[in-house]
This record gives C-alpha cells, sequence and structure tokens, in this order.
C-alpha cells in the first residue's frame, strides 16, 4: 500500500495522519510534514497511526527527528498504533 502523509493544524496542535507503509521511501514525506509543523510553531504533535500499515527503521529514525525537531516542551502522542507499527517503537 502507498504511504501518504497528511498535517491538520487546529489550536496549535499539528495532528499528522499517516496512511500505508512508512518505509525509507516514504519517510521524507512524514518529515517534511513534521517540519511544517515544527516551523508553524505547534504546541503539541498527534500521530493518527491507525491506517500506518507498517513502519521501518527510516520511519523510526524520523520519529526520533520528530521530538529533536519540535523540542523538549513539545509532546508527542502516537493514537491507534497496530501492533506491527507500535511493537517496534517500544523495543527502540
Amino acid at each position: 500500500m502507498a504511504f501518504d502523509a497528511t498535517l491538520e493544524m487546529v489550536n496549535g496542535i499539528a495532528k499528522i495522519t499517516l496512511t500505508g507503509e512508512l518505509d525509507a521511501s516514504a519517510a521524507p514525506i512524514f518529515r517534511e510534514k513534521i517540519e511544517t509543523a515544527a516551523a508553524q510553531n505547534a504546541a503539541k504533535l498527534v500521530l493518527m497511526v491507525e491506517t500506518l500499515e507498517y513502519m521501518s527503521s527510516a520511519g523510526l529514525r524520523t520519529l526520533v527527528f520528530a521530538k529533536q525537531k519540535m523540542g523538549q516542551k513539545v509532546d508527542i502522542f502516537i493514537v491507534g498504533a497496530q501492533p506491527q507499527v507500535i511493537d517496534p517503537i517500544k523495543q527502540t
């Protein structure tokens, strides 16, 4: 399945919805959404991953990038993760 990422900003909260397979070829798309959210000074980052089917190590690196880019004061929430997505995150 192809990857898609959409960003919605509401009241300082950035919501990025991820769909499909987040691998090395898709990571730059996700990274761009993170950079846009950071540029808009998001106070929180919510990652909606109910329809994310797979996350490679490149996807995990992009999560680390998100925390670095958003800063320590910005909380990041991962919502709706399937086992195949959350398990690699827990192991990291």
